[in-house]
């Protein structure tokens, strides 16, 4: 993939009611990384993605590939290829998986179609139900899929619409370790065109699969980079430990 389809934020701002959420966040994921968000609640980490995907107001700048995402409503920035996963999944729970998917290939086709079985499936729905490994659940109900068959199926929703930045909020909180590990692989397989970033508190998790880290703290990115080097940096250990920090001589991120 191109660099072109990376994101770029710089000096990213956030305040609600004079408090400042996220203070001068800059920072750099490229195309193909799995990059995962960690800090302390409250650091900012969701309000950094809801800027991204436009659901707050902020300052700065948010590139994705060639095109600036700031000031654009929410769904002019999803058409742009940029989605996101809640905390709890969003499904059509009534609908079969196939319907759920179907839906968010393009509701275009018409509603009457996207609502009753098909005979035939479309090819990047039929790809989507591999990648997430639900081929064998299409026509049952979202609503009785486990736990993390649901968060798979919300990413599946995503790669339908051709999502090539991905930002996933807590996707693998409340799964069992076969789930856990399904979902890392599943993330792998994904970023092999496309650009996922991770909001997570998993540590376990993180160590087994992210390829680089970001940490934030009070609105600030502290430290930045693979999963040992941001493990030895005495600033997150702190953080971490609880100790206070001097979030004033923290980095602010960069190149």
């Amino acid at each position: 993939m191109s660099e072109l389809d990376g994101l770029l934020i710089r000096d990213l701002r956030v305040s609600f009611d004079g408090f400042t959420a996220v203070d001068g966040v800059s920072l750099t994921v490229p195309s193909g990384d799995i990059r995962f968000l960690i800090g302390p609640n409250g650091a900012g980490k969701t309000t950094l993605v809801d800027a991204v995907t436009g659901l707050v107001r902020a300052t700065g700048s948010v590139r994705f590939g060639t095109h600036e995402l700031l000031g654009r409503p929410v769904h002019r920035i999803s058409r742009l290829g940029v989605g996101r996963t809640f905390q709890t999944a969003t499904v059509f729970e009534e609908l079969s998986v196939l319907q759920n998917l179907d839906i968010a290939a393009g509701a275009r086709r018409g509603w009457a179609i996207l609502a009753r079985r098909r005979r035939g499936v479309p090819d990047e729905v039929a790809a989507a139900l591999d990648t997430i490994g639900l081929a064998g659940h299409a026509e049952q109900p979202a609503g009785t899929l486990a736990h993390g068959q649901k968060q798979w199926l919300e990413i599946g929703m995503l790669l339908v619409q051709d999502a090539k930045l991905l930002l996933l909020d807590e996707p693998v909180a409340g799964m069992s370790h076969e789930e856990r590990d399904a979902t890392g692989a599943l993330l792998e397989t994904v970023s092999r065109d496309r650009t996922v970033v991770v909001i997570e508190h998993d540590m376990d998790f993180l160590r087994r699969f992210a390829r680089t880290v970001t940490v934030l703290h009070a609105g600030r990115v502290l430290s930045e980079g693979t999963v040992a080097q941001v493990q030895a940096d005495p600033r997150v250990q702190e953080v971490y430990l609880g100790h206070p920090v001097d979030t004033g001589s923290a980095p602010s991120g960069g190149e």
